[in-house]
């Protein structure tokens, strides 16, 4: 087996993204290719062009590279004859992907958050816990997993379960914002933690100032691309230069001092500082990452297929050091969850530590047994049947940030200062009379239906999600538990359950789009030189 963490890991560093973002270059931007006008230069208007870099994931990711590969292709026994996972060739770029599952001591992260920021909510918080009783059995003493598995310190370690889909995607949406918030705090782009708590610099031990002026909402990432999240008690020292003759110098408190008094602006997607949503992955991805037939492939020839995230037909370990230990997990018969006392194998009752047994090829942990993952997918049976095979994803919803103020072009927030969204009104980009509700938009909006979970469905409405389980609220989870057998550990088996339900047996990890190349590791590897541009030389 080729383990390819360490050669991706050779690789992220040889392009600089395995922190924040590559070092990017103190030379200037240069200039148009098209106009010839200087980029970053306040006299001519002060267009703005940020050094090319190639961002690097959000912390807890790994870098997945993408490609093709056979989805449902290591199923070799349908078991359960559902055939609802049909072999198709499909390509998924490449993405980043948790190391691990989200853990317990995760989850109370964004318990503790919600509790210390909204106090007085106890809707928020309540609906933010997991549901513990999922331990309950009828004839089975799980009491103690009741009361002490979420929160006990011997189990921080541990995956978080009873939580919903619905429950996975709001974490997913507060993790992007307290990355960004933190990014932006960490560089002084925004004010400080430190400054923020009312603490002075340099004032002296125990010394403090009056708290900084508190803001009415909590970051919010796209809240702050809009330009909505700014102003006395919010910027910090090192916002960007705002380079537009037109462009005043505003004083704010983190603002005084040398060098402060040039136009500043808050950082814009074009800066490329922020990180992308982070999310959950679609059930491609997941089925990819699990796979990692990477590690089995050489100049594009995939050496071996897989049953299980590792090489070879078994559960157990063929190395010296660790032969017979089984390599994930999961139940092994009946009465059987971890093996005899004296020597227990797979050495877990129930859960264990989300850095447990050996990574797979590409560095992801657990990818098989332990929990049952959620991915982003709306079950189907067919889903074989109709799909695209470049980022194939059934569960489209497609939405638009609600405008509050057309004229200013701010957004709506609701009570927790994140935008409100509403269904997509068109498949196109209206025109202005359009979205200002001048003209008739009925032709761009007849026959659009912003939900496209259900892509090409033809059922019975009248009868649909009343007698059966498959609805548009049925989500995919995969990758067997330590309460399975071994079939389920099998990347390509899939099951279903209601989006607000929630079990004992599954949790959840997160994934992140990439931007800029999808090639990760580029040491050896043929690539074709660029010649400098004709178009650059001097004309004569």
């Amino acid at each position: 087996m080729k383990k390819l963490s360490i050669l991706f890991t050779a690789g992220l560093c040889a392009l600089g993204i395995l922190g924040t973002s590559c070092k990017s270059s103190k030379k200037s931007a240069g200039a148009s290719s098209k106009t010839g006008w200087a980029y970053n230069d306040k006299h001519n208007g002060g267009f703005s062009v940020a050094p090319k870099i190639q961002p690097g994931p959000g912390p807890g990711l790994i870098a997945i590279e993408g490609g093709t590969f056979v989805m449902g292709g290591s199923l070799a026994q349908d078991l359960s004859y559902e055939y609802d996972n049909v072999r198709r060739r499909v390509t998924v770029a490449s993405f980043y992907m948790d190391e691990t599952e989200v853990s317990n001591v995760d989850w109370r992260e964004y318990l503790y958050w919600i509790q210390r920021n909204f106090p007085e909510d106890r809707e928020y918080y309540y609906n933010a816990l997991p549901d513990t009783l999922v331990w309950r059995r009828p004839l089975s003493y799980n009491e103690p997993y009741v009361e002490n598995y979420l929160r006990h310190p011997a189990y921080q370690d541990y995956p978080v379960v009873g939580v919903s889909w619905e429950q996975a995607r709001e974490y997913a949406e507060w993790r992007t914002d307290r990355v960004n918030e933190q990014i932006l705090r960490e560089k002084g782009i925004l004010l400080d933690y430190k400054s923020l708590a009312g603490n002075t610099k340099g004032g002296g031990k125990g010394k403090t100032t009056a708290a900084a002026p508190a803001t009415k909402d909590p970051f919010n990432t796209d809240i702050y691309l809009n330009g909505q999240y700014k102003g006395e008690g919010i910027d910090g020292k090192k916002m960007p230069r705002n380079l537009n003759p037109a462009a005043t110098a505003t004083t704010t408190t983190a603002g005084k001092g040398k060098g402060n008094s040039v136009p500043r602006r808050p950082v814009t997607r074009e800066d490329g500082v922020l990180k992308e949503h982070y999310r959950l992955p679609t059930e491609a991805e997941w089925e990819y990452a699990a796979l990692a037939l990477a590690g089995n492939t050489e100049y594009e020839n995939i050496e071996d297929g897989r049953i299980y995230p590792w090489d070879g037909l078994g559960v157990r370990s063929g190395k010296k050091k660790t032969q017979g230990l089984i390599m994930a997990n999961f139940k092994r018969g009946e009465g059987d969850n971890m093996g005899t006392g004296g020597y227990l194998n797979d050495k877990a009752d129930i859960t264990a530590p989300v850095r447990s047994y050996m990574p797979n090829d590409f560095g992801l942990y657990n990818m098989a047994g332990n929990v049952n993952e959620w991915v982003e997918d709306t079950y189907r049976k067919l889903s074989f049947e109709d799909f695209e095979d470049f980022n194939p994803f059934r569960g489209n919803q497609y939405v638009d940030k609600r405008l509050e103020d057309k004229n200013k072009w701010t957004y709506a927030k609701d009570k927790y200062g994140r935008p409100i969204k509403d269904p997509a009104k068109s498949r196109r980009k209206q025109t202005w009379a359009e979205l200002n509700g001048k003209a008739d938009s009925s032709a761009s909006t007849k026959h659009f239906n912003p939900d496209m979970r259900g892509y090409k469905d033809t059922v019975n409405q009248q009868l649909y999600g009343t007698v059966t389980l498959i609805n548009d609220h049925s989500k995919v989870y995969k990758g067997g538990s330590w309460n399975d057998r071994a079939y389920w550990l099998n990347p390509a088996t899939r099951r279903f359950m209601q989006q607000d339900e929630s079990s004992a047996e599954v949790g959840f990890r997160c994934a992140m789009n990439m931007t800029g190349s999808t090639e990760i590791f580029t040491k050896y590897k043929p690539h074709f030189s660029q010649p400098k541009s004709r178009a650059s030389s001097k004309a004569r």
